[in-house]
């Protein structure tokens, strides 16, 4: 009888760590899954309008986002292109945009943004140009996604340098997302 019941005991011990190992998940999705990312340029999975890609003036979307966890230090933001050079048989991930030590209460990116108009103390790093900034889509071939990733982070990161990339910006991030947001946006020429 008393087997029985350490193995009933064990077993409901067991439960519980599961369900609480569930309810920890669950929580911590949630927490990400609360930030929201949006732009009044284009809508999720649409189409980027012309006049902020390399068809035209070339100038960064205004995004907006809320819901940021409490205890973020500081947002980042990387716009990537998974589709280059052709979607039908992709080969890297093009950079567009890092961006990161945006002061927590910064909600909003205006379109156009340029470095002298960022919140003191944000920073940005090299895009797939090897230029500092933003660059809009400019497709070679076919319909290319464009993902808008925006980071709340536990820290202020280190500064990366004029030569910081994706790759760095990530490295940083490690073990400090709080949450994250994202935002699609589609382009052809």
């Amino acid at each position: 009888m008393l087997f029985v019941g350490v193995v009933l005991h064990m077993r409901t011990r067991s439960t519980i760590g599961l369900v609480l190992a569930a309810f920890v998940t669950a929580s911590a999705d949630a927490k990400e899954s609360a930030m929201h990312l949006s732009s009044p340029a284009f809508s999720d999975n649409a189409a980027i309008p012309t006049e902020l890609t390399c068809q035209a003036a070339d100038r960064s979307p205004p995004l907006t986002w809320t819901d940021v966890p409490a205890g973020t230090k500081s947002v980042a933001l990387i716009v990537d292109d998974p589709d280059a050079p052709d979607p039908a048989a992709p080969k890297t991930i093009w950079v567009h945009w890092v961006l990161y030590n945006l002061p927590p209460e910064t909600t909003a990116l205006a379109e156009g943004m340029k470095a002298s108009a960022l919140p003191k103390g944000s920073r940005e790093g090299l895009n797939d140009w090897k230029a500092i900034g933003y660059r809009g889509p400019c497709p070679p071939a076919g319909r290319h996604r464009y993902f808008f990733t925006l980071y709340a982070l536990d820290a202020v990161l280190p500064n990366l340098g004029i030569a910081g990339t994706k790759a760095d910006l990530e490295k940083a991030m490690h073990g400090h997302i709080l949450g994250q947001a994202q935002l699609v946006g589609t382009y052809q020429k």
